[in-house]
């Protein structure tokens, strides 16, 4: 989402670094690029110019004119902003007497409906019992999306169809869920194409009627602009305790993921970075504010390698790896795993330093590289993929026909493998030889 500003920055901070002190037109001419680039990824103005305010009057002070670095004392300057900008981190609410209440609201085609399903996803995997509310009897499609998606998480949905009125709806709906001992209850209430007081008349009376914890905004990163005036207006009649941002994984500008927490004062709680059901992350101010800046997210990748990789496996890998008895079995396992870790591309863009590969690399490609190499495995039988040395020619030929290759892609993967197994054999040997340094003798 925040490749172009991102880009644009590092290309501010580049010139920067090659000035030894810094002057008052050096400073404000890299604020007028970092404004343009802030404008042109659709932050709010008024944010853009209260935030170029604060880092200029600590720019042209004592803490950058007396740097040994003024260029990263800037980038520090610009960091720490940029995080008072978009806030702490908070979250969900919880407290007091169950079943806690999250209410759902926002404007059609948001994804507020399976945003609601991926919030109770989350809801189960910190030990809450949730239930469902299909509270939109405005599109029948919503109540059938919101059924459909309960069954396959295995997540109850409370439904009375599309005749009875929300209010009702939900009402019935908690005295079922506290006669049912349900820990959550998330509310899926209507949205409409722009607010209108229709509406928002029905939102209050429901908000009413279950007094919940949390009243979240679910907004689409796309409207750009449109979302902080929705979150205002919404924030204004209903009293909004926090933001969902969706489809933060396309290809928006940024802007009101910047804008919203400043303009509003309201909090974003979550992310949805894509259509699984898993795709929807705690939002870390924090660590947004160092991949805007290109300094990479690594605890961000750590915990998706953490909920993705199998333990054991990954213990039994790296294991096979030390011994070099890695097959084409684990390398398939393995790639798999990664796979899960979600798009190529988000993940450089957590690894500092690596974000910029994409320039030179494109992940699209990558991944259809990816793609061939788990058919073509896919393709061995289980004693090809033990034993890949027994793969003659016949047998290249098989496996490109049921992969879809050819035998020079087969070969080249073969080859590639067998490299891999080489080093791996070598570190092996290096172990009683004189450890790592062993291997780089003379390389250098």
């Amino acid at each position: 989402m925040f490749d172009n500003l991102t880009g644009k920055l590092q290309e501010v901070f580049k010139k920067l670094a090659k000035r030894g002190k810094l002057s008052e037109a050096d400073v404000d001419e890299a604020l007028r690029e970092v404004r343009l680039a802030l404008l042109e990824a659709d932050v709010h103005f008024k944010v853009v110019k209260e935030f170029l305010a604060r880092v200029r009057v600590r720019a042209i002070g004592v803490e950058v004119s007396e740097a040994l670095n003024p260029a990263q004392q800037v980038i520090k300057i610009v960091h720490e902003e940029l995080l008072a900008t978009l806030g702490t981190a908070a979250p969900l609410d919880l407290s007091g007497s169950t079943p806690h209440i999250v209410m759902l609201v926002g404007l059609q085609g948001s994804g507020k409906t399976t945003t609601a399903a991926k919030l109770a996803v989350r809801l189960r995997g910190t030990g809450n019992r949730p239930m469902l509310v299909a509270a939109d009897t405005y599109r029948p499609a919503a109540v059938a999306q919101l059924e459909t998606l309960g069954k396959q998480l295995n997540v109850p949905v409370y439904s009375e169809g599309v005749k009875a009125t929300p209010p009702t709806i939900v009402t019935n709906a908690l005295k079922k869920a506290k006669a049912e001992s349900y820990s959550a209850v998330v509310l899926d209430t209507a949205g409409r194409l722009a607010i209108d007081d229709q509406m928002m008349a029905e939102l209050e009376a429901i908000k009413k009627i279950a007094q919940p914890r949390e009243i979240l905004l679910v907004v689409d990163a796309m409207t750009g602009q449109d979302a902080v005036r929705t979150a205002e207006e919404f924030h204004r009649r209903v009293g909004i305790t926090g933001l969902i941002m969706t489809k933060v994984d396309g290809d928006a500008r940024g802007g009101a993921a910047i804008s919203v927490r400043a303009v509003t004062g309201v909090p974003i709680k979550f992310i949805g970075v894509g259509e699984k059901t898993d795709a929807l992350e705690v939002f870390h101010p924090d660590r947004m504010a160092t991949r805007i800046l290109g300094m990479g997210d690594m605890l961000t990748l750590i915990e998706k390698a953490q909920s993705t990789f199998d333990q054991d496996q990954a213990t039994q890998a790296a294991q096979k790896m030390m011994e070099a008895r890695f097959d084409m079995e684990d390398f398939l396992t393995q790639l798999q795993q990664v796979k899960k870790m979600g798009p190529l591309s988000g993940l450089l863009d957590m690894i500092p330093g690596l974000g910029n590969m994409k320039q030179q690399i494109d992940p699209n490609e990558a991944e259809a590289s990816m793609k061939q190499i788990e058919a073509i495995i896919r393709s061995m039988t289980p004693a090809e993929r033990q034993r890949p040395d027994m793969i003659g020619g016949g047998r290249k030929r098989r496996i490109a026909r049921g992969s879809g290759t050819s035998v020079q892609e087969v070969n080249q993967l073969l080859r590639q493998f067998r490299d891999m197994q080489k080093m791996m054999k070598q570190f092996q040997t290096s172990k009683g030889r004189g450890g790592l340094g062993s291997l780089f003798k003379g390389k250098f």
